[in-house]
């Protein structure tokens, strides 16, 4: 039953986490992380009226539960996404760290004050003030006033937006990086929170009290990691802080397989909270400032839902190996896993430059002489581009580039040909879904980074020609011209 309720909690994060921070980039994230909250304040509450009334039993706490990770579910790209919104693009990394903490400390601290709570007056307690911590978030809330402004063709379509979002992590480099060093540290990082309390009682032989304190070392390490890291960050890459961090921890649960003393591993888990903090403070930061705003809660949704799934099946795999050959050994193999794969991992640089991530217009609205409906499409687009033979190399390079950026903006798919009887002649084609997804591409997707991309490569063009871009319909989908 304990394990039910762990995957109540967690199963609506992978479940609806992409759908999730599609919404949040069509709603209003403020409306939505209210509802999210007033959900979860609802659920809270209900839970904590039935166990103070004694109606409540296994089955209705599973059902609650899984409620409130709905709720989380719905908050959390939102909750992430808001971040540049609150503070300025050079204190991200510092808000992120911040953030860090408070997750390893509700994560460390919480189950011992829980625990406190419920030794002292009752699990009902525990589940009020559960409910009244969401409602002072609303509070919060309610009293920030966020400025937005009307998109002009309307909110996106919830399944468009998806798989705008899911092209958009798809063709975007530092996005796929960033993942990859997730999926490199968060599955054998897991061992450290799914086996701690296994050694806690039979190799350290504690209790539950000396398991909070275990936690409360790993909280201490948080704090101590928030402080540290602005000055780390002045001396160290970001890569160099994920790499650090991976090993720093893959040292932890190494000490933690072999060392028997409860005082010394207590000290030893402070680092690992040095580790955690700098691990996922610089992942989140590198998010936040890699992804543009019309898509950052979708790409964030997937870092999440990579982040939660890694550390589901890092748990369940490090208790499957606890099972076969004990928790230590397993603890020692979970800790080479880390030290390899972070220092695998350096070889995918996250690179510190900041991209000019600010929306663009790249160039006007298309003129047409139909009036295509907005759903209308595909739609193919073609430009014509003549290269003089010298720089043909470097346009194709550069045009690489290009590529990519119609790919995450919208475009199925990208290609670039060569005239066999005009080799200075080329022509690029891009496919989009409708009408509706080229002017979005048109009317705010494309940043500045892109606009530099295709100003580079326009350079490299035949001065005494121009460009020529047409835009095809389907022959059947009309439009009045």
């Amino acid at each position: 039953m304990v394990a039910l309720v762990q995957t109540a909690s967690s199963l609506p994060v992978l479940l609806l986490g992409l759908l999730a921070g599609a919404l949040a980039d069509i709603v209003d994230r403020r409306r939505l992380l209210l509802l999210a909250q007033v959900l979860m304040v609802a659920a809270a509450g209900l839970l904590a009226a039935l166990t103070a009334a004694g109606h409540i039993n296994p089955y209705g706490v599973l059902a609650l539960t899984f409620v409130l990770g709905c709720g989380t579910a719905l908050m959390n790209p939102a909750w992430q996404a808001i971040l540049p919104e609150l503070v300025p693009r050079d204190q991200i990394p510092a808000a992120a760290t911040l953030g860090g903490v408070n997750m390893n400390l509700a994560r460390a601290v919480g189950p011992a004050l829980g625990g406190l709570v419920v030794a002292l007056v009752g699990t009902a307690a525990v589940f009020a003030l559960n409910a009244l911590s969401f409602v002072a978030t609303v509070a919060a809330l309610l009293t920030w006033h966020r400025r937005s402004e009307p998109d002009p063709l309307g909110a996106e379509r919830m399944l468009p937006a998806v798989r705008a979002g899911y092209r958009y992590v798809r063709h975007a480099p530092r996005v796929r990086r960033v993942l990859a060093r997730t999926l490199l540290f968060v599955p054998a990082g897991a061992a450290l929170w799914s086996l701690l309390p296994v050694l806690a009682r039979r190799q350290l032989g504690l209790g539950a009290g000396g398991y909070g304190l275990l936690l409360g070392a790993i909280g201490v390490g948080a704090v101590l990691g928030a402080v540290l890291l602005p000055r780390v960050r002045g001396r160290w890459s970001s890569n160099m802080a994920l790499v650090g961090g991976g090993v720093l921890l893959a040292i932890v649960l190494a000490l933690l397989a072999l060392v028997r003393v409860p005082w010394l591993i207590g000290v030893v888990l402070v680092l690992s909270g040095v580790a955690w903090v700098a691990v996922l403070s610089t992942l989140n930061s590198q998010m936040q400032v890699t992804v543009p705003e019309w898509v950052r809660a979708r790409a964030l949704a997937v870092y999440l839902t990579a982040f939660q799934g890694s550390m589901a099946v890092g748990a369940a795999v490090w208790g499957a190996v606890a099972d076969a050959v004990g928790a230590g050994a397993a603890v020692l193999v979970a800790a080479v896993v880390l030290a390899v794969g972070s220092l695998a991992g350096y070889r995918l640089a996250v690179p510190d430059n900041l991209l000019d991530r600010s929306p663009a217009l790249h160039h006007p609205a298309p003129v047409m002489m139909l009036d295509p409906a907005q759903f209308a499409g595909p739609v193919l687009v073609t430009v014509a581009y003549r290269v003089p033979a010298d720089r043909a190399d470097a346009f194709v390079t550069s045009m690489g580039t290009v590529g990519r950026s119609r790919l995450r903006t919208g475009a199925l798919h990208w290609n670039l040909y060569r005239d066999g009887a005009d080799p200075e002649r080329y022509l690029e084609t891009f496919l989009v879904a409708s009408w509706e997804e080229h002017l979005r591409q048109h009317g705010g997707r494309l940043t500045g980074y892109d606009r530099e991309a295709e100003a580079r490569t326009r350079a490299m063009l035949d001065p005494t020609d121009s460009l020529q871009v047409s835009h095809y319909l389907p022959a059947r989908a009309g439009g009045r011209p």
